[in-house]
């Protein structure tokens, strides 16, 4: 596919995509918000004493990692946990989950993250789990507390000696200074040195004790207790309703590709290029309607988009064959029910506006439309005139005038020729209804005497429109094809399969059909390019909408007199309101457009 391609299913299922967006956001929305928020809180303790130490080695601190490995895949075990637990006095124990350690690469670090809905249970559970820990280590028991309880108790005594020899060597040393006699001197310098052989005795048993306090390395210590959190970790709204929609435009993309990718309908003028190998005469908007009479546009709505399609329809027609012109033309479709009497009816009328003479048949004699589309009755029609061979072959023609769309009766002699229907302009449309159902159409469709009837139609007409039942249907619309100069394929936009549109445009190659091209029937405005054209005729139909509308603002927005004085002047402009042509009824000029 190319660019342009996908551009294209993009904007044909817009609102797909928009939904999914919607739906997908406003349902994770919705369970976001229902979802409880969750809060974290972190304790960070340290492995060994390494960073205490004044010259710490290399082992200090490979051994501390590795206790720090063992003491993160303690924190989760039941004994910490239970701890806590009973610590904080929870009925519960916290689930594993909910509790997380990771070590800080590269060092001593371990960080411990709980997981709480409440911010503070969530800090006091983090600082409980981290005093767990350090009650698993070897320096944590009661006799090894009672030890260190004894040995702090020495080093303040110790440190308070230390302190009062210190004293005592600088008062020796001030009486040194100020003794005169040798005796004198000589024993003060005794007692100095004897005080700082004491001093030197405390601090050697203090630094011995020292050692003892600070631990060895399999020692834990908390370097930053947890804080309370403020902000919840999850859920994260705006993550997740961004995520969301994400998912939901995929999804809708993808959804819309695999139908496309899976429809395997005839839809634009590239698809038909590439099925049947045939060029595309006209794309026709969808008609609407109850009735079939409200369905004939091209007489009732002669300026509207659709109108102008059936013409711009009408001159490709008449420029597919410039060499060898098509006085009769056959309207078929693949399938029934895909809108080709309507299409044809339509065509006959424009035609009919611009000019010619027109002849309409409905060689349908399955399931005939035409007279219900003219308002004609059916009671004889085209297989009286093929089956009794007494009766002329257009006894019983039926004849419209598009201004009442009503249909007459020729009625006349053996052979005689069919009033001409009030003229348009120039041309004239007249109808021949299908009559009775036959028995075997196909045979009726392929007689002589039919071929005599097409001859003395095209005789008698500019153009002989017939309308055929569907070409895979039966055999009808392949037999008369044969009798016609050419032969016009309708694909129903969207509902015509690319299968069945192929078997039918073989099953007419096979009888050496003149196939002039496509008509795409009930195409999307915007696919079939009508959106442009509407846009132009509602802005401007020869200026008369536009004044229109313009006056009508005027009368609303205007001062009273100068509504009055326009009303005049607009009584002036013409003879009279009697001489005026009707709104609804468009002139003969007008016809012709």
């Amino acid at each position: 596919m190319a660019l342009e391609q996908y551009l294209t299913v993009i904007k044909k299922w817009w609102w797909l995509i928009a939904a999914s967006i919607l739906l997908a956001a406003a349902s994770s929305y919705y369970s976001v918000s229902r979802v409880p928020r969750t809060y974290q809180a972190v304790t960070t303790v340290m492995v060994g004493q390494g960073l205490r130490k004044a010259n710490p080695t290399f082992q200090d601190f490979s051994i501390s990692q590795q206790l720090a490995q063992t003491y993160v895949s303690m924190v989760q075990r039941q004994p910490i946990l239970q701890g806590a637990a009973d610590a904080l006095g929870l009925p519960y124990v916290p689930w594993p989950g909910s509790v997380s350690a990771r070590t800080v690469p590269g060092t001593q670090l371990i960080e411990i993250s709980v997981r709480d809905t409440s911010p503070e249970r969530a800090r006091a559970l983090a600082d409980e789990v981290a005093r767990q820990l350090i009650l698993q280590t070897p320096t944590d028991s009661a006799e090894d507390q009672a030890r260190l309880a004894f040995v702090q108790a020495q080093l303040q005594h110790l440190e308070e000696n230390i302190q009062a020899t210190e004293e005592e060597i600088e008062a020796e040393q001030a009486r040194l200074d100020a003794a005169n006699s040798a005796r004198a001197i000589q024993q003060f310098q005794n007692n100095i040195a004897a005080l700082q052989q004491k001093l030197a005795s405390y601090r050697s048993t203090y630094a011995s004790l020292l050692q003892t306090v600070q631990g060895g390395t399999n020692y834990i210590s908390v370097v930053e207790p947890a804080t309370m959190p403020t902000r919840p970790i999850s859920p994260r709204v705006r993550e997740t309703v961004l995520l969301a929609a994400a998912i939901g435009v995929v999804l809708a993309l993808g959804g819309a590709f695999l139908i496309e990718f899976l429809d395997n309908t005839v839809k634009t003028p590239d698809d038909v290029a590439r099925t049947a190998d045939l060029p595309t005469l006209g794309v026709i908007a969808r008609i609407k309607g109850k009735g079939y009479q409200e369905k004939l546009v091209a007489a009732r709505q002669p300026r509207s988009p659709i109108a102008e399609a059936f013409r711009a329809l009408r001159t490709n027609i008449q420029f597919s064959s410039v060499d060898k012109p098509v006085r009769t033309l056959m309207v078929a479709s693949p399938t029934p029910l895909e809108g080709k009497s309507v299409i044809l009816a339509n065509l006959a009328v424009v035609m009919a506006q611009s000019g010619l003479s027109v002849i309409v048949v409905d060689a349908d004699l399955r399931r005939p439309v035409q007279h219900a589309i003219f308002c004609l009755d059916n009671h004889h029609g085209l297989s009286n005139a093929i089956l009794e061979p007494n009766t002329a072959l257009l006894k019983h023609g039926w004849r419209l005038e598009l201004e009442g769309f009503a249909g007459s009766s020729s009625g006349g002699d053996e052979g005689e020729v069919p009033e001409r229907a009030k003229a348009i302009g120039t041309g004239s449309l007249h109808v021949v209804t299908s009559g009775p159902f036959p028995p075997r159409p196909a045979d009726v469709l392929g007689s002589e005497r039919m071929r005599a009837l097409v001859e003395e139609l095209k005789n008698q007409a500019d153009v002989v429109l017939f309308d055929t039942p569907a070409v895979l249907a039966a055999a009808d619309a392949a037999v008369l094809s044969t009798r016609v100069d050419g032969v016009v394929l309708l694909y129903d936009a969207g509902r015509t399969k690319r299968a069945m549109a192929r078997q039918a445009v073989e099953r007419l190659r096979q009888v050496d059909a003149n196939l002039l091209g496509v008509v795409l029937n009930r195409v999307s405005p915007r696919r079939g390019g009508y959106y442009a054209y509407q846009h132009y005729y509602s802005q401007s139909q020869d200026g008369k909408r536009t004044e229109r509308q313009r006056r009508q603002k005027r009368g609303w927005l205007a001062p009273p007199y100068l509504v009055l004085l326009d009303r005049l002047k607009r009584s002036g402009d013409g003879q009279g309101a009697d001489q005026r042509q009707p709104a609804g009824d468009p002139s003969p000029v007008e016809m012709q457009q």
